[in-house]
This record gives structure tokens, sequence and C-alpha cells, in this order.
């Protein structure tokens, strides 16, 4: 075991120590991203998140906890609520990595937490056994006490069991993995009920003593399918409202022309922004997991949808100040801005940073006037990217893709993909893309795709070896295509000539592992390091029965998977 953890990034003076364990008190901890300093950062998140924005953020997660006994036990009597609902995947979402870091923001959701719990409390009525504390919690009446109250209830807890306590934790970040994706669907009209159930249920099993280990695996494994479930009605959302991906090429050069560049993952806003430019001489830009929108009938319908402008979202601050225009985030992926672009950056929806302008609504006549006050781009047209690649259009070409396999041609398909990030190790994935064989098909989704989404692969008898299949929710395509292949070949998915390698940077990769799991697929490489909440025994659970290994290098690990 102790050579198995060192091969997950852990090691030092006590190999075996649980990362999940207690630590000495410190200003702050956090642990749920990959590039958590040392196993948890402790004085300030590697993200840029500030112990008092970490403080509330926990608040928050204990505030949900405490709503979500009271909606369980009342839809155990039939009876629940659209607004608690709803609040529940707001709330979860704006402790994402990434999104939040304004604490007079998240002071201001933890109070409206405290008037959500009393509806959840009213509508449950008196039940019998005991009441958790987190179920009669009340927020404080200042920033600074409900600071104090986060600092109260923050991620460890000690009278746990470290493996129940690992679990739990997978659990509540696959949870709130899945939450993103439910508020996107949301925004556009989208809801399941199913998915509020089991939010519920499974936030106020952290209370039920008599659970075990294994139920709370079972539980994960659940987690894993609702994700699925969620992650189809987003899917079903685009496509109602903009049409399936159509395989578009796009541009990375720019157009002459006043610009806003627009970073995240939410496609309404898109096209809102789209509708209130059109005509205006301004031309957007997509970042980052925005790049899939091209591949929408009805989002590239607009010719002001010029092109793409950057890479990743780790890059931002490097790409940002050559930006001539207005910028605006709608969801996760924001960095702590740079003094050369914060006074022309903007942020919409759950995300926000202090003395960045925020756009409430859906008037973006602010972004628009700052966009038409700066000198915007020359005309300079670059390279050209494919994107669009859905499990629409893949399995349009399904015969053919079964023709090149059978005929040799074809030889194995690769799923490399998934979160890119700053830390030291993701350069695996850009060399693990370029050896693979010229007779092998890469799939690739999310942002992680930016380290090899401009080179060149070439084709195989007319299909691209490069398959953009979209944005990290846009692992449903992927599922979609290798459960197609399967009952092509007759075959299991397990049995496919398919491999996953996959990176992970925070919690919708971890939801979209847990939906992996569940499918029970195998096999799976993930890097660059396991999350530092898994203890060593949730670790060997994972590795002796879905075989997840770390990545090595990418010889190896070819050699390895092509025999």
């Amino acid at each position: 075991m102790k050579k198995l953890w060192k091969l997950f990034g852990f090691g030092g003076d006590d190999d075996e120590k649980d990362p999940g364990g207690e630590t000495p008190a410190t200003e702050m901890f956090c642990y749920q991203c990959e590039q958590s300093a040392s196993g948890g950062c402790t004085k300030i998140g590697v993200c840029g998140k500030q112990p008092d924005v970490a403080a509330l953020q926990d608040l928050l997660v204990y505030a949900m906890k405490g709503i979500a006994f009271w909606a369980d036990k009342a839809r155990g009597q039939g009876k629940k609520d659209g607004e608690v609902d709803r609040f529940m995947i707001d709330g979860l979402f704006a402790t994402v990595t990434n999104v939040d870091f304004d604490p007079a923001e998240l002071a201001k959701l933890a109070i409206k937490a405290g008037d959500i719990l009393k509806k959840a409390r009213n509508l449950a009525g008196s039940v019998p056994g005991q009441i958790p504390e987190a179920a009669n919690w009340a927020p404080a009446p200042s920033q600074s006490e409900l600071i104090r109250q986060g600092q109260a209830h923050g991620v460890k807890d000690p009278s746990l069991d470290p493996d129940i306590h690992s679990v739990q934790q997978l659990i509540l970040y696959g949870i709130k993995g899945y939450a993103a994706y439910a508020h996107h669907a949301l925004v556009i009209g989208q809801e399941n009920d199913e998915v509020y159930a089991f939010t519920h249920k499974a936030l106020a099993a952290t209370f039920d003593s008599s659970l075990g280990l294994m139920d709370f695996v079972n539980m994960a494994m659940e987690c894993g399918r609702i994700n699925l479930v969620t992650m189809e009605l987003l899917n079903q959302a685009h496509v109602n409202n903009y049409g399936n991906p159509e395989p578009t090429p796009v541009q990375l050069g720019t157009r002459a022309g006043k610009a806003i560049l627009v970073s995240g993952h939410d496609l309404r806003m898109l096209e809102e922004l789209l509708k209130q430019t059109d005509g205006k001489g301004i031309n957007i830009y997509t970042h980052g997991e925005m790049l899939p929108a091209h591949g929408y009938p009805g989002l590239k319908k607009y010719a002001h949808l010029a092109g793409n402008f950057g890479g990743a979202w780790q890059d931002q601050a490097k790409e940002f100040p050559d930006f001539p225009g207005a910028i605006i985030f709608n969801t996760n992926c924001i960095q702590r801005p740079a003094a050369t672009y914060k006074d022309r950056l903007f942020t919409w929806g759950l995300v926000q940073w202090p003395d960045v302008k925020h756009i409430d609504g859906w008037d973006f006549s602010a972004v628009v006037k700052k966009a038409q006050e700066l000198e915007g781009f020359e005309e300079k047209p670059g390279k050209e990217i494919l994107t669009g690649f859905g499990h629409a259009a893949v399995l349009g070409v399904a015969d053919k893709v079964i023709e090149a396999v059978k005929a040799g041609q074809l030889r194995h398909f690769f799923l490399i993909g998934g979160c890119d990030g700053a830390k030291s190790g993701r350069n695996y994935y850009t060399e693990f893309a370029e050896k693979v064989p010229k007779d092998c098909v890469i799939l690739t989704l999310a942002c992680g795709k930016y380290r090899f989404n401009k080179l060149d692969f070439g084709d195989i008898g007319g299909i691209p070896r490069l398959l953009d299949v979209g944005q990290c929710n846009d692992a449903y395509s992927a599922i979609k295509i290798a459960l197609a292949l399967s009952e092509a070949f007759e075959c299991g998915v397990n049995d496919l000539p398919l491999s996953m390698v996959l990176s992970w940077y925070e919690q919708k990769a971890v939801a979209i592992l847990l939906t992996l799991l569940h499918l029970g697929i195998q096999n799976i490489k993930l890097g660059p390091t396991l999350p530092a909440f898994v203890t060593p025994n949730v670790l060997n659970f994972l590795v002796e029965n879905y075989n997840i290994g770390p990545i090595t290098t990418a010889e190896e690990d070819l050699k390895q998977i092509l025999g």
C-alpha cells in the first residue's frame, strides 16, 4: 500500500498517514481540488481563496446539510418546495473551486441559507428522533461572526472513521460537481426532481451514525448515476435550444473590430450576449470551456461569433492582458485578476470576485459599453481547429468507424481529457497525445484538450484523428459513443479497444469519475495526482474493484495499454 500511495503523489515521513485525518489548527483547510498544496491548503488556497472565503464556504456546506435534513424528511411525507431544491443546487455550486471569491456575497448566501433552512424545517414539521445540530443552525448577524461560525464547522471531522469521512467527502464533491451542471440546466429552464431528491438524501445521510462504509460507497456510486442523469438533462437542454453540435472549424485568429471575450460554460448567457451585440460591430470570442459553443447551430448562426481566444483557464493572467476588449466570466474558472485587465473584467451568475463589476440579470449593456470604449483587434486570421463532435455527429459516421476498425485501419480509441491546471505534471497529456500511434483516434473533452488541440493529428480514412466532444459535461456524449460502439461490436465497454486517460482538477471531474465507476468502467488512468481526500483504504478499494491506475510516463502507459 505504501508503494501505491507514493505512486499517486503522496509521501513524506509518514506515508501511511490519512490525509483526511486531524491536522493542526490553521487559518483554513481545503483539499477539494487537485492543486491542493501538500494534501491541503492551510494558509491561502492555491486557487487564490482567502481564509475568510474558505470559512464562509465551509459554513454554506454546513447549512446545506442542515437544509437537506429537513428537505429529506419532508420528502418522506410527500412534501417538497422548489425554492428549497433550487437553492441547494446554487448554494453548493457557489462553493465549487474558482466560483465565488467574494466574502460579502458568500455572507449574503449564508444568510439566505438560514431563511431556506427555516422554510425546509417548517415544511417537514415535527419529526421523531434526534435532530442534528446543523438542522437547527441559524446565521450570525454579521459577516465577521459568520466567518467564525464557518471556522467552527470546517472540512475535518475527527469524530468520524477516516475512511467513512473520506467517502463522504467523495460524495460531497461529486454532488458539488453535478450541482454545477444542474445549475446550467436551470438557467435554460430544465430541472429534474430525482437530482434534488438524491442531493437531500445523500447530505442528510452524513448525520446517520447507523450507516457503515459500504453504505456510503454505494451512495457514491449512486451519486455517479445522478450525475449521469444531470449531464443528460443538460445535454438535452442544449440540444433543444441550440441543436445538435456539428463538426465546425473555429478561427484562432482575430477579426478587425471591437471585441468581447466570454469565459466559462454557460451557453444561454452567451446566446443573450450574442443577441444584444448583433449588428453593433462587436465581435464575440470564446475562451476556455466556451470553445464548444461554436459547434451549436443555434449559436454559430450569429456571424459575429468570431472565434476562440487563448487556451485553458490557468493561462488567463498571461493571455488576458493581450485581449483589447471587455471580458466576462459566466461560471467557475476565474483567477485573481491582474491590474492590466481588471478594469474591463465582468462577472455574471454565481461567479464573483471582490471589486470586479458584476452583472445581475440579463442586461449586458455595461459590457457592451466597455467594449465600445476599447480599441479592439486588427484583422489577423490564424489557424483553425475543429470542435462539435458530440455523440450525434460521431454516431452519424459510426458505420465508417466500425468499418475502419474491422479493416484494421483503426486500432484503438483514446479518451484523453478532463480538467487542465497549472500544477506540474500535466505536460504528460501533451506527450501522450503526440505519441498515440497514427492508426488510433483521440476523443477529447473539457479544457484538458488545450494541451494538444492545436496540434495537427491528420485523419484515418476521412475520420479526424482528434475529435473534440465538447465541455466537461459532454462526458455524457463520450459515454453515449462508448455504449454505442459496445453495442456495435457486441461486447462490454471494458472489452472495447478504448482507453481513458483522464486529468482532474475540481469537483465536476469527481462527479464524472463517479459516473464512470457507476457504469462499471475499469482501467482508467488518472492524474496528475489522486484526490487528497481519498484515504489509503478507499484508494485500495478503487484499485481492486476498478483497476484505477496512476499515470506514469506516456511511453510506459501506451506500452501497457497497447500491449
